[in-house]
């Protein structure tokens, strides 16, 4: 867990089911929740979060916290609505990177590990070492936490995990 998650506090804005709060000011301290997608999305980023810290492989936890990150990244694309069919955007973070910019650095650096995932997840056994699979795991934590901020400003850092993480 990033040590901005760990700061976060016991709650970190989240509703009673883990869902996040709300998004959009609508009146004095009313809001809109996010669409049900988003919350279906940012739900399944933190169930492959959640693998992540419990898997002991090094592969399985690279391919967990990618799916994480995907899984984020396709909730932010859901917030913010597709890029016209015009665009070349053919992935989820090329469709990042165009409906957040904000967020394109994220989306590189997650492209970049799309065929490590790919590969492990086809038997193939690429060089997943433990600290790349840590690193990667804490990446998807911080994009997570973003993403949530992104959705609910008011939420804070994303949910604390209610699990210890893997030893390496």
């Amino acid at each position: 867990m990033s040590a901005r998650t760990r700061s976060a506090g016991a709650t970190g804005g989240r509703g009673q089911a883990g869902h996040v709060a709300a998004v959009g000011h609508v009146g004095a301290g009313a809001v809109l929740p996010p669409s049900p997608e988003v919350t279906r999305l940012l739900d399944r980023s933190d169930a492959e979060l959640a693998a992540a810290a419990t898997e002991t492989d090094p592969a399985e936890r690279f391919v967990h916290a990618h799916l994480a990150a995907l899984r984020a990244a396709a909730a932010v694309v859901a917030l913010r609505g597709r890029p016209s069919t015009r665009t070349r955007a053919r992935s989820v973070w090329d469709m990042l990177a165009l409906v957040e910019p904000d967020l394109a650095a994220w989306s590189g650096y997650f492209a970049s590990g799309a065929r490590v995932r790919a590969a492990v997840e086809a038997g193939l056994e690429p060089d997943v070492d433990a600290r790349r699979a840590a690193e990667l795991v804490a990446c998807a934590e911080d994009f997570r936490d973003e993403v949530g901020l992104l959705v609910d400003p008011r939420a804070g850092f994303a949910r604390p995990l209610a699990v210890a993480p893997a030893a390496s």
